[in-house]
């Protein structure tokens, strides 16, 4: 198995019935703006830099975003806030991702999410992210040289958390999350939390490309230790 070979199997899993019906009524009914377009409606999987120290972590693909383009943060409002910010620090090339053939690469950085597929109103269920984790658990096998993971949200903080407590003795009152958060896992991994890229944490002031920026420096300070 290789991390292609995975990232294959993913494409193909059809696993969580509640997961495969809403995920292709979406890409069958579509959003206006995107009448004429072919939607992805598959899993999605993780992109990037396969030698990267950094992984990002986010909690599922957007509906008309990952769910459309077929690649992680691509296409939606929260892709245009993240990769503005990834690129002004340089772990992107460009600062768009609006599709799977635009010339995004990233550098020193995987981006991936703990759920495969979107799940209705964004909250996947316990069983549904069991299953996934066992893709999450072979990509970070493959991801040798992944020494810091940011979490992208509380829910994919959490969700981080829920992961590493499968096989360790974790009590979760010791990882709090704020913006800026970092904890050291057990397998000696860096946990860094920050604010969601979503429009609603852009227009309310919680995160704007100027605490996003001073973050992912600091990210960078960590990778460098």
């Amino acid at each position: 198995m290789t991390l292609i070979k995975l990232n294959n199997k993913i494409t193909k899993c059809r696993q969580c019935e509640r997961l495969v019906n809403f995920r292709e009524k979406i890409a069958t009914e579509k959003r206006r703006q995107y009448i004429d377009e072919a939607y992805w409606g598959k899993p999605i999987t993780g992109y990037g830099d396969i030698n990267s120290q950094l992984l990002m972590i986010g909690l599922a693909p957007a509906a008309h975003g990952g769910n459309r383009t077929g690649r992680v943060f691509t296409g939606d409002k929260s892709a245009d806030f993240l990769f503005k910010c990834l690129h002004k620090v340089g772990f992107a090339n460009q600062s768009i991702s609006i599709s799977r053939d635009d010339g995004l690469k990233l550098n020193n950085l995987y981006l991936t999410t703990a759920l495969k597929c979107v799940p209705p109103e964004d909250k996947p269920k316990p069983d549904e992210l069991k299953m996934c984790f066992k893709f999450f658990k072979e990509e970070i096998n493959y991801l040798i040289k992944i020494n810091t993971i940011v979490a992208l949200g509380k829910i994919a903080f959490d969700t981080c958390l829920n992961f590493y407590m499968q096989d360790y003795d974790l009590k979760r009152k010791d990882f709090i999350f704020h913006h800026g958060a970092k904890y050291i896992l057990p397998d000696k991994k860096f946990l860094i939390g920050s604010y969601h890229p979503s429009p609603r944490n852009v227009n309310t002031g919680r995160i704007d490309e100027n605490k996003m920026v001073k973050l992912l420096k600091k990210v960078q300070k960590v990778l460098n230790r």
